[in-house]
């Protein structure tokens, strides 16, 4: 089991380590811009995770019914269920694109992004979805592939999306220069567009990946859908929204949970939004362990589900919980001591770094519980159980971290550090109900759980 789950889980790790790298690359260029520069990129950052998770769901739906049908032997329903995603691709990929374009001037108003910043966090905003369809595209197609257990594709392709990202960065941002290498003096050429350069450097990788990941789809053995109808299959979208659509409110609600979070914040003023960007940055490298343990959860809790196996899923909770924890335990403690000197490659000001290191500090603490609900929930995905997930989270988003945080705020005065007190309050409850679900053996689908 465990050679099994690390093939599908390094992979994912490698990717996910990759996209952290670029976070940390891309933040660490607009930061040498300014506060203002940082502030402007973060503000609509949470918007992002709504726009990213609500597509993510989608997939999710598909994960499923392709996981167990790969499982269960069914190859000809595998390939009928691209079919549809490639369908819905083109449909949610186009109704976002109108969305995010046509009120990419009024999300920053909403956001409550500080007037001095927010004609920059608008047009920053408006370049990066422009592409919006391609990057619904990588989303859902990487979710396609994985459920077949083919991680290794969408990591090479989020590689090459990384590598260009970076390049384009380097080249779009900052105005022609000169670097001093080795005694030589290398003229660099540069455009200078400032968070404008960030933000097409994104939009170009996005396309690209969008790209490849079509052309990669198209040509898989198992999944490919061609010769197959693009118009709607009831029989194939029916299960797939069963499953999408608890997920899609879960990542919905969560994610708008995020922006009035993050809304919050902004109001707080340039240091504390510019802080919290920059920590979220940070603290998304730690996640890595959880993130390829749960697509490995996912497929193998799927294709157990479709080979009618409850030993494999009890094995495969037992053997991937206490892996989590102890991989979580580990970043958690490498998180809390090296804080400063992660907040020191981000940002100058010494408030917002002194103000990054306390919260990340802070969060390091509940990392090992929050790598039990990140594994359970894989679990669930994969057999199709995203109700008791929704309510979960839409539980800790808005009865504990919103609310919380509105009352520290608005009522108490309290800053950012009471902020993220509420963020871990939110985690360490998804611990205990996860926890809960775990112990009583109701994890696992009610036709399996005798075999548990």
């Amino acid at each position: 089991m465990l050679s099994v789950i690390f093939a599908l889980a390094w992979p994912t790790m490698l990717e996910e380590l990759m996209q952290t790298a670029v976070q940390y690359i891309d933040t660490a260029m607009v930061g040498t811009l300014g506060t203002q520069a940082t502030a402007a990129v973060g503000a609509t950052g949470t918007v992002s995770w709504l726009v990213g998770s609500t597509v993510s769901a989608v997939g999710v739906g598909f994960l499923a019914l392709i996981s167990q049908s790969y499982g269960a032997g069914d190859k000809e329903r595998a390939k009928r269920a691209s079919a549809q995603a490639v369908m819905m691709t083109l449909v949610v990929g186009l109704l976002f694109t109108a969305i995010t374009t046509l009120l990419s001037g009024k999300i920053t108003q909403w956001m409550q992004v500080d007037v001095s910043i927010r004609a920059m966090a608008s047009q920053y905003f408006l370049i990066l979805y422009s592409p919006m369809l391609f990057r619904t595209a990588s989303i859902i197609f990487a979710t396609v592939l994985r459920s077949v257990g083919d991680t290794k594709t969408p990591m090479r392709v989020s590689l090459n999306m990384n590598l260009i990202n970076i390049v384009l960065n380097f080249l779009l941002i900052y105005s022609s220069r000169e670097v001093r290498l080795l005694g030589l003096t290398i003229p660099i050429w540069g455009v200078g567009w400032g968070i404008n350069g960030a933000a097409v450097a994104s939009a170009v990788a996005y396309t690209y990946g969008g790209i490849a990941m079509t052309v990669r789809l198209w040509k898989h053995p198992d999944l490919s859908p061609k010769g197959y109808r693009f118009l709607p299959d009831g029989e194939i979208l029916k299960p797939c929204w069963k499953v999408a659509f608890p997920n899609m409110l879960q990542r919905f609600g969560t994610s708008l949970g995020y922006v009035a979070f993050a809304a919050m914040i902004n109001a707080l003023g340039d240091t504390s939004t510019a802080a919290h960007t920059i920590a979220n940055t940070v603290e998304s490298l730690f996640y890595i362990p959880g993130w390829g343990m749960q697509t490995a959860a996912a497929t193998l809790a799927g294709n157990a589900m479709g080979a009618r196996d409850g030993k494999k899923l009890k094995s495969l909770a037992g053997t991937l919980l206490p892996l989590e924890v102890g991989l979580m335990v580990i970043s958690g403690g490498l998180l809390a001591i090296f804080a400063p000197q992660l907040m020191s490659i981000f940002t100058r000001d010494p408030q917002v770094k002194e103000l990054g290191t306390t919260v990340l500090r802070m969060v390091a603490v509940s990392e090992p519980f929050y790598g039990v609900p990140i594994v359970l929930e894989g679990i669930m995905q994969g057999t199709g159980r995203t109700v008791p997930p929704f309510v979960f989270n839409i539980l800790g988003m808005w009865c504990v971290r919103i609310f919380g945080t509105f009352i520290c705020t608005r009522f108490l005065g309290l800053g950012l550090i009471a902020a993220w007190g509420c963020m871990i309050g939110h985690n360490l409850l998804l611990f205990a109900l996860f926890a809960a679900l775990f112990v009583t053996g109701r994890v696992y689908p009610a036709s399996l759980r005798e075999e548990h």
